[in-house]
């Protein structure tokens, strides 16, 4: 295997090729290069959204993080269209991301849940009809980001204006890579498959619901971050709901643990270190194969910042709360869905 491929390894590609070489000089190359892999990724992504920052403004950096993780996906998922067809499948999230977030910040509490509703649900079926490639984690989680940190006036002018450019970096990225499906399927056909009898519909719907009503609950509880609970949601909420119980036990479980950590952390460190508590955990995430350490190193870039707007007790509180909410909520409302859709199966 070359340089170049060990680099386009995950972390459990690499943790497995590393396990399972027995040559000593070969092992340590294999760790040499994933260590090179992980600070390589971290500190592009750190220029990235340092630069996008820069360009449309501090407030923006959150669009410049949807961007780059789109950017991290499109190289290598697709939709299971034609890669012509994906292109407009891009178009139409950006379009929604453009707009979503910014118009359910400015209705009110009820209606805005109709607007999260349709959106999420755009974003489902325009993103994740090849369900194996997970992209709801991306997209959706794009747009729960700009809904949380949301901005008006010259802000969001630029806000627009770097997602279009992001859009149309991705198209690119995108069709480079992919321009080579044999995919048969087009953008119309995303829509004429979508069957609430099919399982992946049904997963459509119940993470829609879920997750809407979720962030309609934690506004109007009058909590701040309800994008917290609603992307707590969206990561229990699996497309098979036996498969949610277990994922809402590390959810709730490990938030716990990085929320502790980061209490040790922000009580240790000087202040002038706080900004790179964040950094700290996206390496940690680099390393981190599976999903329960990368929930611990995700809660401290989010509590580094909740932590200057609300102080530490109070992000921390905040985050455990909303995330083990919207766990056990997930679970809950899977039940409770999975019975519904029984019993219209059977009436039908």
């Amino acid at each position: 295997m070359t340089f170049y491929q060990e680099l386009q390894l995950s972390s459990v590609g690499s943790k497995q090729l590393i396990k399972n070489t027995q040559d000593k000089k070969e092992k340590r190359r294999h760790i040499l290069i994933y260590n090179f892999k992980v600070y390589l990724v971290m500190a592009f992504c750190f220029a990235f959204v340092t630069i996008f920052s820069q360009i449309f403004g501090s407030d923006n950096s959150v669009a410049g993080v949807t961007i780059l993780l789109a950017v991290l996906v499109l190289r290598q998922a697709d939709f299971g269209i034609r890669t012509s067809h994906g292109i407009l499948s891009i178009g139409g999230i950006f379009a929604i991301l453009m707009i979503g977030p910014r118009l359910a910040n400015m209705l009110p509490p009820f209606i805005a849940f109709g607007v999260n509703i349709i959106c999420i649900l755009l974003l489902m079926i325009l993103g994740c009809h090849n369900v194996i490639m997970s992209n709801h984690s991306t997209f959706v989680l794009g747009y729960l980001l700009l809904f949380g940190y949301d901005v008006s006036g010259q802000s969001y002018r630029l806000r627009v204006i770097g997602l279009v450019v992001g859009m149309i970096g991705c198209m690119a990225i995108f069709y480079k890579n992919q321009k080579n499906r044999p995919y048969r399927r087009t953008f119309l056909d995303l829509f004429r498959e979508f069957d609430r009898f099919s399982a992946r519909s049904r997963w459509y719907i119940r993470l829609t619901l879920i997750v809407s009503s979720a962030m309609l609950i934690m506004t109007l509880l009058g909590l701040p971050r309800a994008m917290w609970a609603g992307i707590a949601c969206m990561s229990v909420c699996m497309p098979f709901t036996e498969d949610a119980k277990e994922r809402a036990k590390l959810r709730g479980i490990y938030n716990i643990v990085g929320s502790l950590i980061f209490i040790v952390l922000y009580l240790v460190l000087p202040e002038s270190m706080y900004p790179y508590i964040g950094v700290i955990g996206g390496i940690g995430v680099g390393y981190s194969a599976g999903y329960a350490w990368q929930t611990v190193f995700n809660t401290f870039g989010a509590l580094s910042i909740a932590a200057g707007m609300f102080g530490m007790p109070a992000a921390v509180a905040l985050r455990i709360g909303a995330n083990v909410f919207g766990a056990v909520y997930t679970v809950a409302c899977n039940q409770l869905l999975a019975r519904i859709g029984k019993k219209q199966a059977v009436a039908v």
